[in-house]
C-alpha cells in the first residue's frame, strides 16, 4: 500500500510537483503546480497509484467514469480499467463542458466523475453538470490530488487519493506577482 508521502514522492521523482509562480485554471495563482500527466505517462506507475484509490471506492456502485478533458482523461481511463467500467470524457465547446465524439449516457446511468487534480472544483462541477445534462446520475467524485485545502465541495461523496495543502492567491493580491516573478500557465484551460 502506498502512503501519502510515497505518492507525493512519485510526483516529485517525475517532476510532476512543480515549484514557481503558476496561473491555475481557476484563474488563481499558486507557488506549486501538480502535473499528473507526468506520472500517468507510465502505465505501471499509473496502475500502482490508481490501485490505491480503487481500494477506497470498491463498494461504490456505478457503471461509468467520466473525466473532464484534458487532465483527467488518463486517470479516468486507468481508474475505469481497474474497475472494469466504461470511461468517457467531456470537452469544452464554447467554454461549456460537454460530451463529443459520440459519447452518450443512458438516463439514470450511475457515474463517478474522476479528475486528476482538484483546486477549486470548478472543472469537476462543470463535468458534473455535463453528466446531468446528458441524463446521468453522479454518485461520487474522485481525484488523484485534492489541493483545495478541504474547500472543494460536491453534492456527492468525494474520494481524493491524496490531500495536499498548497497556497493559492488572488492575482490582485499575489505575493509572487509583487516580487515580480513571471507567471507560467501550465494547465489545459485557456484563460483570458
Amino acid at each position: 500500500m502506498l502512503t501519502k508521502e510515497e505518492i507525493i514522492e512519485i510526483y516529485k521523482r517525475h517532476d510532476a510537483l512543480l515549484e514557481g509562480h503558476f496561473l491555475l485554471s481557476s484563474g488563481l495563482h499558486s507557488d506549486r503546480f501538480l502535473q499528473s500527466a507526468l506520472v500517468m505517462q507510465y502505465p505501471v506507475i499509473a496502475e500502482d497509484v490508481v490501485k490505491e484509490l480503487v481500494k477506497q471506492m470498491y463498494d461504490v456502485k456505478f457503471t461509468t467514469v467520466v473525466s473532464p478533458a484534458i487532465g483527467g482523461i488518463r486517470f479516468g481511463y486507468e481508474f475505469a480499467r481497474q474497475l472494469k467500467k466504461r470511461s468517457l470524457f467531456t470537452e469544452r465547446v464554447n467554454e461549456v463542458m460537454t460530451f463529443k465524439r459520440g459519447f452518450a449516457l443512458e438516463k439514470g446511468e450511475k457515474v463517478v466523475v474522476a479528475e486528476d487534480v482538484v483546486t477549486t472544483g470548478k472543472s469537476t462541477r462543470e463535468c458534473i453538470d455535463a453528466v446531468k445534462a446528458a441524463g446521468g446520475d453522479v454518485v461520487a467524485v474522485t481525484c488523484l490530488v485534492d489541493r483545495s485545502n478541504g474547500e472543494a465541495q460536491f453534492d456527492v461523496p468525494f474520494f481524493p487519493l491524496v490531500q495536499l495543502s498548497v497556497s493559492v492567491f488572488d492575482p490582485a493580491d499575489c505575493p509572487l506577482c509583487k516580487k515580480g516573478l513571471d507567471v507560467v500557465k501550465p494547465g489545459s484551460r485557456n484563460i483570458k
